[in-house]
């Protein structure tokens, strides 16, 4: 990835890159369109438009340049995971493996761990993923666990651990090394295959203020009317690291049973987030009753679950919405619940959707259609001073290009979406392919004046 921009996505990611002149990219697209008859026809995805998704769905897309590690059985042969960076890993069918972080005295350290079960695989109710951080002397600083849910639908699933510095723990709180362990929640009943890991490590600054040391006890927690409105279509990404961008409105995308979908919304400080989902009513005049059929899971910039909603569904239209979600407030962290917890950071919060494999036995195979109604409320204002940089940088904050992106559902690394329209461009007339390098030359002359 190196030669090109650094985007706020890709420093979020992790990215190694630099800057490149128009000219480069233009040099890029040229030798694309001149190879393109060597390459071959354009995927029937990028061919056949918004009607054409595929019929299986896609794979998990792992962040591009994750490092690949193995997890030790043992934490003497752990291996060190450097803050700011994305790795690849795998988790047996059972036992637990280890990763280590070495970690200083002033800095909270978080890492989420995205389990990626294969579309073919069982899995039970209570199934999932388990995630805790120990320090060197065996002490507990953090547990989460994900499960599949009622629907037992195989699909990504993330749990984060943490390290936090905080004035209300005794502790973990020293510099030194850590331990992330990782396992299944309860295999009994599962299939054993490995699962595929990804693995998201942030570290957060201290601020220059100790502040609140509680959540705000006041907040407006009544549920938003949905809004309403023609929905906009916007395709959602297969990853984390491919997440479509979404501000607030009315978003409509197709699902296929089995498939899971992203979406990030930029949600700064202040700032309070609404969502509730549609599932539309079958084409098909199946009979039947799918429980949890569309799963919907909110994660923060760190990856952390925050909150989740499941639709069941028996063929006719039905809706779920996120429990209510405070202001983003640095105290929150200090909250018993993890809908109030998690929301302790400004930034990208990630909409996970998921429509269960079973949905298909009853329904076919669509495509369903899914809506989601986003609100952000309130004007973003100051966050906590930071006396340093959060790893990867901009992790926890909400760039102009973040809202840009937003707004427009192009991806802030939008490089990948520029070449998209030039491959297609470069098979057709001499227009589309002008086409195409005028959104090339756009995307470099904004990235340029920022």
């Amino acid at each position: 990835m190196r030669g090109r921009w650094c985007t706020a996505r890709e420093r979020r990611a992790g990215a190694r890159c630099g800057r490149s002149s128009t000219a480069v990219r233009l040099g890029a697209v040229a030798v694309v369109l001149g190879t393109t008859a060597a390459v071959g026809p354009v995927p029937a995805a990028w061919a056949a438009g918004d009607s054409a998704r595929a019929a299986t769905p896609s794979p998990y897309a792992f962040a591009e340049g994750a490092r690949s590690v193995e997890g030790a059985r043992s934490t003497a042969d752990a291996v060190r995971l450097t803050p700011g960076t994305t790795y690849r890993s795998s988790l047996p069918g059972s036992g637990k493996v280890n990763y280590r972080l070495v970690l200083d005295a002033t800095s909270s350290a978080y890492v989420s761990v995205t389990a990626v079960p294969s579309p073919g695989s069982t899995v039970s109710v209570v199934d999932g993923l388990k995630v805790s951080v120990q320090d060197a002397e065996g002490n507990s600083c953090s547990s989460d666990t994900a499960s599949f849910g009622a629907a037992r639908s195989p699909h990504p699933i993330a749990a984060w651990g943490m390290r936090e510095i905080s004035p209300t723990r005794s502790l973990c709180q020293q510099a030194g090394a850590y331990y992330v362990s990782v396992e299944r929640a309860d295999p009994e009943g599962s299939s054993s295959d490995a699962w595929d890991l990804e693995l998201f490590t942030t570290t957060e600054p201290p601020t220059a203020k100790t502040g609140a040391t509680s959540a705000p006890q006041v907040w407006n927690s009544a549920t938003p009317q949905p809004l309403q409105g023609e929905p906009e279509r916007r395709r959602g990404g297969a990853g984390f690291a491919r997440a479509t961008p979404l501000d607030q409105g009315v978003w409509r995308d197709d699902m296929r049973p089995g498939q899971t979908l992203f979406y990030e919304v930029p949600v700064d400080w202040g700032q309070q987030l609404a969502v509730t989902a549609d599932l539309g009513s079958s084409d098909s005049g199946g009979t039947g009753y799918a429980a949890g059929a569309l799963d919907l899971a909110l994660y923060n910039p760190a990856r952390g679950r925050a909150a989740v909603v499941s639709v069941g569904y028996d063929g006719d239209q039905n809706s779920g919405s996120l429990p209510p979600l405070p202001p983003v407030d640095r105290a929150n962290r200090y909250g018993a619940l993890a809908q109030v917890n998690a929301m302790r950071f400004a930034g990208s919060y990630y909409l996970v959707a998921h429509l269960a494999r079973d949905v298909a036995g009853s329904f076919g195979n669509g495509p369903f259609r899914m809506t989601l109604r986003v609100q952000v409320g309130g004007e973003p204002r100051g966050g906590p001073e930071y006396t340093g940089e959060s790893r990867p940088e901009g992790v926890f904050d909400v760039s102009e290009r973040d809202r840009e992106a937003a707004a427009e559902g192009v991806p802030a690394s939008g490089d990948d979406t520029a070449m998209r329209v030039i491959a297609v461009g470069g098979i057709g007339t001499g227009s589309a392919v002008l086409v195409g390098l005028g959104v090339w030359t756009l995307v470099a002359r904004r990235r340029n004046a920022a």
